[in-house]
């Protein structure tokens, strides 16, 4: 038989392969590599990735078994062991991951494995604040060792702590009883940002079991769509399934998003502050589902609707799409895993924008600098800004466009030619846009508006009416709002649609020329702020986008004064 190397560097070669007699030829590499014996970690790591791109994408039930089993019993290999101290932060089961996790993230790792969770002491460079903040997390009464004991931060934790109790599970639960209000207490740990151990445990974090059940395995008995789809004809034609989840498949969700995230060393608000009430799955044809997750009303935003996705093929994680809209526009933020690169990409990102259009009425579709590669080292590297310009992409500024025209010269007159990543770093300093063929006449999409100077506008106005009173400031301005949209009370609003009334009064009171629309119009904008705390925040979307007259005044106060 031949060498391990030689079987695993096949079955990568064959891995994006797919038709008549390329099941079989799989099916015998991966029955002689569930034997073998793998030589390096480099070769441990690469032969855990295929069979997790092979979960994703089987050509047939017999290929799903075999990689479920060998993925099953991954822990179990005898090369994994023997490599696992340098396989870290590789999320393959067995192995350690090191990080300093968000809040919401820590105190979820913290109640569902406390035992595996420990600060990574050495790595801790703020841990001399913890001294001064310990008599914030303990009773009064542990004052006096505090200011008479002299310990090292470790030191105290290791004596505070119970003896069956980890230092970051202690450090965590203390933080979860801090007599603070729950943005403050996130951001004191945040600032603190102790580095996190998250040691392998049974069912623990891991990129080898992240699966979410499928009632239907989809084969993969075709070739992958790996060309450039001409997004304006194939997007209109998408029509996904939408249907609605109950709240254990929604928690369920939520779980797989964090570990996705947490097994590549990863943290993202979108996952971290989404809401169990208002996720749906969207489901496309060939295996591949979104979970649409919405944001706590909490965690919204003022203006535009926040939703993230995260992107299952055959129940499968294979990346996350965020998607922010509002003026029938959205803004695309969009990342493929590693392991899933180089196939299906473009195609998946079109179901991202047909998202974006069946579910949020949006035309328009704008992706930011960031997502671009300005100031992304990982973004410049993939070349992500010639990505999204192959796809239809234009930028609008003057001169990224002039930019355009030279780089295109230079790669007429030399194929081989390749833009350098300062290059791409100018290139992806502005925003891109995929308009419709017939473009809107005005600039009244996401990525144009200046929607900071609306914040702008609405704290020039609190500072003159109320200087540093800004309680009395919310309460006036509902108060007011309340009488100039003609709303006797807001008896019936829950919780949220109070707390979605108080953030819009003040942007309400500084409405141009709100004061003289009609009684429709005023009972509409009211509408509008009541869905901004709604179950789902894509009902705002709705409401706002139909609003004519809103829009308008949005509009006006988004330009520069």
């Amino acid at each position: 038989m031949p060498a391990a190397s030689t079987l695993l560097r096949e079955l990568e070669q064959i891995r994006l392969e797919y038709g008549r007699g390329m099941g079989e030829r799989r099916m015998e590499l991966l029955e002689a590599l569930a034997e073998a014996r793998l030589a390096t970690a480099r070769q441990v790591y690469r032969l855990h990735e295929v069979l997790c791109f092979l979960r994703a994408y089987p050509d047939s039930r017999s290929v799903l078994r075999q990689v479920e089993s060998m993925l099953e019993s991954f822990s179990e290999r005898a090369d994994l062991r023997k490599f696992r101290h340098q396989l870290v932060d590789s999320g393959i089961t067995g192995t350690d991951i090191y990080y300093p996790f968000y809040w919401v993230t820590a105190r979820w790792l913290a109640r569902h494995w406390p035992d595996q969770l420990t600060i990574t002491w050495p790595d801790f460079e703020n841990r001399d604040e913890l001294i001064g903040m310990l008599d914030l997390l303990l009773p009064y009464s542990e004052s006096v060792a505090l200011d008479m004991v002299d310990r090292t931060p470790r030191e105290w934790l290791t004596a505070l702590k119970r003896t069956d109790e980890t230092d970051a599970a202690f450090l965590i639960r203390r933080f979860e009883s801090f007599d603070a209000a729950p943005a403050v207490r996130e951001r004191t740990y945040e600032r603190l940002d102790p580095p996190l151990r998250l040691a392998p445990g049974v069912d623990s974090p891991s990129r080898t079991r992240a699966k979410h059940p499928v009632p239907k395995m989809v084969a993969q008995r075709t070739p992958l769509a790996r060309g450039r789809p001409k997004l304006h004809g194939l997007v209109p034609r998408l029509r996904p399934q939408v249907r609605n989840v109950w709240l254990q498949e929604a928690q369920a969700l939520i779980d797989r998003a964090r570990e996705g995230m947490v097994t590549r060393s990863r943290d993202l608000d979108g996952f971290t502050q989404a809401d169990e009430n208002d996720i749906r799955m969207i489901r496309f044809n060939g295996g591949i589902e979104f979970a649409l997750m919405g944001a706590k009303p909490e965690h919204r935003l003022l203006l535009e609707a926040r939703y993230t996705l995260l992107m299952l093929k055959n129940g499968v994680p294979i990346g996350y799409a965020l998607v922010n809209s509002l003026f029938g526009s959205s803004e695309i933020a969009f990342n493929v895993f590693d392991t899933f690169r180089g196939c299906e990409a473009a195609h998946i990102f079109a179901r991202v924008l047909a998202v974006g259009r069946r579910l949020f009425g949006a035309d328009t579709f704008a992706i930011d600098p960031y997502q671009l590669g300005h100031g992304n080292a990982e973004g410049l590297r993939s070349g992500a800004w010639w990505f999204y310009y192959k796809l239809g992409f234009r930028p609008h500024d003057p001169t990224v466009k002039a930019l355009v025209k030279e780089e295109l010269r230079k790669i007429r007159a030399d194929r081989s030619y390749r833009s350098s990543l300062r290059t791409l770093d100018a290139l992806s300093s502005e925003y891109m846009f995929l308009h419709p063929p017939r473009r809107r006449p005005r600039s009244d999409v996401i990525g144009q508006l200046a929607l900071g100077a609306i914040g702008l506008r609405i704290s020039d106005y609190l500072a003159e009416r109320f200087g540093a009173d800004r309680e009395k400031a919310i309460r006036s301005c509902s108060h007011e709002a309340m009488k100039l949209l003609e709303l006797d009370s807001l008896r019936g609003f829950s919780t949220a649609e109070r707390q979605a009334w108080e953030r819009w009064s003040p942007l309400v009171r500084i409405l141009p020329g709100v004061e003289g629309w009609g009684s429709n119009d005023k009972r509409a904008l009211a509408a509008v702020v009541r869905a901004k705390g709604s179950r789902r925040e894509s009902e705002f979307v709705a409401r706002f986008d139909r609003h004519a007259r809103l829009r308008a005044a949005v509009l006006e106060l988004a330009e520069p004064a």
